[in-house]
């Protein structure tokens, strides 16, 4: 087991040894500069945009649709409060923009809503922060792949059975760009997302200037779901349309999670990215919602809203299909936002030993690929599981990020309280006003969702936060063994005794002892041996060799009555060791590696079960002695 836990602000600092707590790190307005070599490797302010903002931008196919399917069952009355509640959908994601953006300021190391509450609420706030986080970003990358893969098989219904593999393959593709770096990512789905804006706002455009719907063939032949009779709309039907629409502000807290992605200056970079993510959605729900209401739209069975609002403004005709085309596209590609913003978390909850530490080492390109990885491995069985049924996994969702909002936006009036810097008092009041939005619609969601799935989450999060806490205690408790934080004692030269495994005479076991003996100050060749006549002819025919080969080093026999091999060499390894307790007592295993990477299956791996016995009941050093062979050894 490799842990590096000895400096200060790596992965394995033990908090309270050396370094800052996050958040403290750097003023917060220089950013996070990476080195020159490595810039080329993070986003600007525009791809950004394309690699952390596909969330939120393909959030307004079903967002407005949220909103219309909740307001309809109080039926045309009812539709006519869709642009108000967008309204204040629009001036909540005002407000999570300007708190984000702050964010971005005072915690340019990344890790939003888990960044501020570990700073102001405590560390076990911040796990729930954490955990919220981390299960929106699996959930997202699922019900986008899923909804992007019902897009397509509503236009080619005989691709229905295949949705789980196409959907598989949709992540594998993902998953391949972004393990090439965040800006591989970022060029691969900037055209993608230009497409989908440009057709929404052009739609939201010409919609503006139709005095009524061009077409409606998209919704003929389908039932409405609009309800009758109702002339009231309630307060817990608006809260309740509030709520379901409020699933169009997914993916606002990206940016803010991922500032480390961005060139230097990374802060301002993250801060324009985020200002222009809010521009345009808020700018597209808006627009969309005007759009309903103008051309009293109606919500049908198995037709989209988008679909009928693109039908209304172009017509039946090509641009139509060019939205849905886009909008299958980006909701398919949306999962790229969990890709960009949950391995950069990961990261920081490894620094802070809430996670394994290898979810914070970086490749070459800056990626976090272990925690790539996981978050694919983790969403294809969420796939499988639901059968690439999105309706299954929608309950699911959004519930973590409100969890999230709510306690970022708590945590930034309490940093507005500590820091109280000019204007401080309306800032606050701003994100207080923020939180109690986003608490309420987290409880209005919750429990409008709960017997539909959403009690997994609520099950899912204390699990997640205990399992934080354990590997927290694990770390700890190395930390205390290693002595971190205190001098250690001067470094001192111990005997040192060699043990070298060995089964037969070649130039192999030659080299090993070569080695043994330029590593120890005693070597001990140790053979196991069995009772049956076949394996006694052989070690007497070793013996014999041995002595006619007179190498220096005394071959000692260690009896085993089963044909094991681990256990008789520990178990000698260990008794030298107690025999000699100041000693340090080396295992040197010699091995060969093949030319040929499949030659390795012709191995027989006794060393592999060497080392993990000698590993398992002692503390000896394991040394693996390789000898290459290659096409002209002799």
């Amino acid at each position: 087991m490799s842990i590096d836990m000895g400096k200060p602000g790596t992965a394995g600092q033990i908090p309270g040894t050396a370094g800052q707590a996050p958040g403290t790190e750097e003023p917060p307005d220089t950013g996070v500069r990476a080195p020159a070599g490595g810039d080329r490797h993070r986003l600007t302010a525009l791809q950004g945009l394309a690699a952390l903002s596909l969330d939120a931008m393909a959030s307004v196919a079903y967002g407005p649709e949220s909103i219309v399917l909740v307001l309809a069952a109080a039926g045309a009355h009812g539709m006519g409060f869709t642009l108000p509640v967008t309204l204040a959908i629009a001036a909540l994601l005002a407000v999570l923009v300007a708190s984000y953006r702050q964010v971005i300021a005072a915690f340019p190391e990344g890790g939003g809503a888990y960044a501020v509450a570990r700073k102001h609420l405590g560390r076990r706030t911040s796990l729930i922060a954490a955990a919220s986080l981390i299960l929106d970003y699996v959930l997202n990358v699922a019900v986008s792949v899923t909804a992007g893969v019902a897009a397509l098989t509503s236009a080619f219904p005989e691709l229905y059975g295949e949705r789980v593999w196409i959907c598989l393959g949709i992540l594998v593709l993902v998953t391949a760009v972004n393990l090439r770096g965040v800006v591989e990512s970022a060029r691969a789905f900037l055209v993608p997302t230009a497409v989908f804006v440009a057709s929404i706002l052009a739609m939201v455009v010409v919609g503006f200037f139709r005095d009524g719907p061009v077409s409606t063939a998209s919704a003929a032949g389908h039932a409405s779901t609009l309800g009758e009779g109702a002339t009231t709309v309630g307060a817990l039907l608006l809260l309740k349309a509030f709520a379901a629409g409020c699933s169009a502000l997914t993916g606002v807290e990206a940016v803010a999670n991922a500032v480390p992605s961005f060139r230097a200056p990374a802060a301002r970079r993250a801060q324009r990215t985020e200002v222009a993510l809010g521009a345009l959605l808020g700018v597209m729900l808006i627009g969309l919602s005007v759009l309903i209401g103008r051309f009293h739209l109606q919500p049908v069975e198995g037709v989209t809203v988008l679909a009928q609002l693109a039908d209304a403004s172009f017509g039946h005709d090509l641009a139509f299909y060019v939205v849905q085309f886009a909008t299958m596209v980006l909701l398919a590609l949306a999962a790229n936002t969990s890709f960009g913003g949950l391995p950069v978390l990961m990261g920081l909850l490894a620094r802070d030993n809430h996670l394994p530490h290898v979810f914070a080492l970086k490749a070459d390109r800056q990626v976090h690929r272990h925690g790539v990885v996981w978050l694919a491995s983790v969403s294809a069985l969420l796939l499988v599981f639901s059968g690439g049924d999105t309706n299954t996994l929608v309950p699911l969702f959004a519930i973590g990020v409100f969890v999230g909002f709510t306690l970022c936006q708590v945590g930034m009036v309490r940093h507005w309280y500590g820091e109280r810097p000019r204007g401080w008092r309306a800032k606050a009041a701003l994100n207080g006003f923020g939180a109690l939005l986003t608490g309420a619609s987290a409880v209005v969601v919750t429990a409008t969702k709960f017997a539909e799935g959403a009690w997994l989450i609520v099950v899912a999060l204390p699990l997640l936060v205990v399992g934080f806490e354990k590997i927290h205690r694990a770390y700890t408790e190395i930390g205390e063994r290693l002595e971190l934080g205190r001098v250690p004692q001067a470094p001192r030269r111990s005997r040192s005794l060699v043990v070298v495994p060995v089964s037969g005479l070649s130039r192999l076991t030659s080299q090993a002892l070569t080695a043994a003996r330029s590593l120890g100050d005693d070597v001990f060749a140790v053979t196991v041996t069995h009772p049956s006549p076949e394996d006694r002819e052989a070690a007497e025919a070793l013996r014999r060799d041995w002595e006619l080969w007179t190498p220096g080093v005394e071959l000692i026999e260690v009896s085993s009555e089963t044909r094991s091999l681990g256990r008789p060499l520990s178990s000698y390894v260990r008794k030298l060791a107690q025999s000699h307790p100041d000693a340090q007592v080396t295992v040197l295993i010699p091995e060969t590696e093949p030319a040929r990477v499949w030659q390795r299956l012709l191995q027989n791996q006794r060393g592999s079960v060497v080392a993990h016995a000698v590993r398992r009941d002692t503390d000896a050093v394991i040394c693996r002695l390789r000898f290459r062979i290659t096409t002209d050894t002799r």
